[in-house]
This record gives C-alpha cells, sequence and structure tokens, in this order.
C-alpha cells in the first residue's frame, strides 16, 4: 500500500513535471510565433527597399552583386549581436538574407535591355552576359547605334570598349562619351584571349586569308606576320566568325573567342594568339542617369572631359586645379574636335570621390579656365558574377 501510493505521488509530480515544460515549451512556441510575425513584417519592407534599389541599379547601370559591399555590410552589422557565439550564426542569416534579395533583384530586372555592339559572340556580348546574366542582351550594328539606343530609351544601359591594354583607346566611344549625353556608371576589364577559329577539320597551315575586327587584327601582329596571313576587316570579332562559317573555305579565318567558335560550328585552330598575354579590353557600362550614390572607398575614380583655350599653359593651369584638390590623374587623352581643325578636347580619369566639397570646388575652377568641362561619370571597377 505504501509503495503503491509513492508510486502514485511520484507519477503527479513528473506528470506536474512534464505539464509545466510542456507550457514553457508552448509559450516559447508562441513567442518565437510572434517574432517570426514580426520578422515576416520586417522582410516585407526590406524587400520593397530591395525593389527601389532594383529599380536604381537598373537606371544607372550597375551590377546586381557588389560582393564588397555585400561584406562591409555583414561585418558592421554583426557588431550589434552582443552574444560572441551568435555573431557566427547572424553574419550566415545576412548572407542567406542578401542571397534571396539578389534573386528578387534578378526576378525584377529580368526585363532589363543592355545593348552591345556586334553579335552573340562578341566580346561586349561576354562581358554583358557576365555583368547581367538575367537581363535581355540586344544586339547593334556598330558602337554608336549601341549608344543611340540607350539616348533613345530603346536599352537601359550600353557596354562598349573604353581601351585595350595593348592597342589603346577606342577613338569613336571616346568621341561619342564627348558628344553625347550618357554617363560611365562603372567599369568592367575583361581579360582577352584571341583565338584562330576555321572549319572543322582544317589546319593553321592551311589559312591563307584572316578576318576580325581591326583591333583584334592590331593585337594578333606577330602571329599574322609569322604565318603571312592577308588581312580582312570586319565590324567585330563575332561577325568573322559567322563570316567564315558561311563562306565554308578551309584557307578563311577568323581571329575571335572560344564562345564565337561554339556558337557558329568552328573549331579552335590556335589559342591565344595574341602579341601581349595579359591583353585586356575594359569596357564602360553607360546610363542616360549619372550615379551620385558612390561613397568614399578607396576604389572610386571619376571622368571628366574639357576643352582649353588654344594658347600656353591653358592646358597646365587645368592640370594643376585637379592636383590641387588632392585628385590623382590615372589616363589623360586627347582626342581632335571634329568640327575645329587643330582643335582639342581632353578626356580624364582620377581617383576619387568627386562628389565632395573639394570635388564641387575643383568643378568650379575648372569652368573658369576651361572653355568647356563635362562630368562624364563616376564609378568602380565592377567584376562580373562567374
Amino acid at each position: 500500500m505504501q509503495i503503491n501510493k509513492a508510486v502514485y505521488y511520484y507519477n503527479c509530480i513528473h506528470k506536474d513535471m512534464r505539464e509545466n515544460m510542456d507550457n514553457e515549451l508552448k509559450q516559447s512556441r508562441e513567442k518565437i510565433n510572434q517574432v517570426d510575425r514580426q520578422m515576416a513584417e520586417l522582410f516585407e519592407q526590406r524587400m520593397n527597399l530591395t525593389e527601389k534599389i532594383a529599380a536604381y541599379k537598373q537606371k544607372h547601370g550597375l551590377q546586381i552583386y557588389d560582393q564588397e559591399r555585400e561584406e562591409e555590410m555583414i561585418r558592421d552589422n554583426s557588431n550589434w549581436i552582443q552574444d560572441e557565439i551568435l555573431k557566427g550564426y547572424y553574419a550566415d542569416f545576412l548572407r542567406q538574407t542578401m542571397r534571396i534579395s539578389r534573386s528578387y533583384q534578378n526576378r525584377l530586372l529580368n526585363g532589363m535591355k543592355i545593348g552591345y555592339s556586334g553579335i552573340e559572340g562578341a566580346y561586349a556580348h561576354i562581358a554583358a552576359r557576365k555583368l547581367f546574366p538575367t537581363a535581355h542582351k540586344e544586339s547593334y550594328n556598330g558602337f554608336k547605334a549601341t549608344y543611340d539606343a540607350v539616348v533613345e530609351g530603346e536599352c537601359d544601359i550600353a557596354i562598349l570598349p573604353l581601351e585595350n591594354s595593348s592597342a589603346g583607346e577606342v577613338g569613336q566611344v571616346t568621341d561619342l562619351l564627348f558628344s553625347g549625353p550618357l554617363f560611365i556608371n562603372a567599369t568592367y576589364e575583361l581579360i582577352i584571349t584571341h583565338d584562330l577559329i576555321g572549319l572543322p577539320g582544317s589546319k593553321v597551315e592551311d589559312i591563307k586569308t584572316v578576318i576580325s575586327h581591326p583591333q583584334a587584327l592590331d593585337q594578333c601582329t606577330k602571329f599574322i606576320k609569322d604565318h603571312n596571313l592577308k588581312q580582312i576587316a570586319a565590324d567585330n570579332t563575332a561577325m568573322a566568325a559567322q563570316y567564315v562559317a558561311k563562306q565554308n573555305d578551309p584557307t578563311i579565318s577568323a581571329i575571335a573567342s572560344k564562345d564565337s567558335a561554339e556558337l557558329y560550328g568552328l573549331e579552335t585552330l590556335a589559342s591565344g594568339i595574341n602579341t601581349e598575354k595579359t591583353n585586356t579590353t575594359r569596357f564602360a557600362i553607360l546610363s542616360a542617369s549619372e550615379n551620385r550614390s558612390i561613397s568614399n572607398k578607396h576604389d572610386v575614380h571619376f571622368a571628366l572631359m574639357f576643352t582649353v583655350a588654344h594658347e600656353a599653359g591653358s592646358l597646365a593651369r587645368a592640370l594643376n586645379i585637379i592636383g590641387a584638390h588632392g585628385y590623382n590623374l590615372r589616363t589623360l587623352r586627347s582626342r581632335p574636335m571634329p568640327e575645329l581643325m587643330w582643335q582639342y578636347y581632353f578626356y580624364a580619369e582620377a581617383d576619387g570621390n568627386i562628389y565632395t566639397p573639394d570635388g564641387q570646388d575643383m568643378l568650379e575652377a575648372l569652368q573658369v579656365c576651361c572653355n568647356q568641362v563635362r562630368m562624364i561619370g563616376s564609378f568602380v571597377e565592377q567584376k562580373a558574377v562567374e
């Protein structure tokens, strides 16, 4: 009897303990649901703000993924967590949140139109595909047609080559920047590897003629001379590949990318034939709106164009103003002005943020000593998302 009573009380005590534990679990779950409800509301707020960010990026031709910005945000925001053990989990939470944000931005920008010069497989198309993988790419015949597509509202962004590490500036694009209204809001360096491509079964020793864009031909002069090849200029490298495929002549080849060879059913006959093995083309991402949201990061640059009076010391005065305000010039080029014989305009790039009091003072000072001054963009070098 005593044993049964003890068992009874033991069961009662454990029943109470279980009920208390069940109540604590229930209350904890209810509190988690309340927190989750608040987080759901905050999530909607965050994604609504993401829509505004996506619209800004579309307007200014900015890449969705900014690794440096995200890592900086994770470092800073993790400091809000007091518990050192939880900081790592919170950092992972932020990474997942930003991944979702990027995915949503990609969906919003699926209708974004990117203009590029050439056809599918051209290096500008490769750059567009790497920078804006989900956006619609629109092909145009020539740099001016691509530029004008953004001016006229047909495209959101134009991707055009600024310069090549071995062949130098692309003068036609520089002239468009001088005469037109678009802004550089980012630049992107694409490593260029030129291949000799031809019909399946062809051999290098069979080739008599090579076709490509003039700059690509210039970048492969040693290979062309060594093999005594006749040169034909094309509007771009991908069109050259397309031409070779249509001609169906085993003695004709193109200098183009591996992508072009695959697209047009050709084979790579010789890889990496560019004379300079560090061959890189720098592309400008152009839009109709100036990006003023650049922060004071070390990798911020700006570009401007100006003209000076045709008199001794006028250029030196302009350059002294830029230097006196603490900006380091990294590029300075002159281009002839088509409408004025022996008159030139200057294209300059400098390191630093121009949207500071010093930067604005510098622009005002340049307006005094220059005939024309035009800001054409503040930007950072963008990296492609593989």
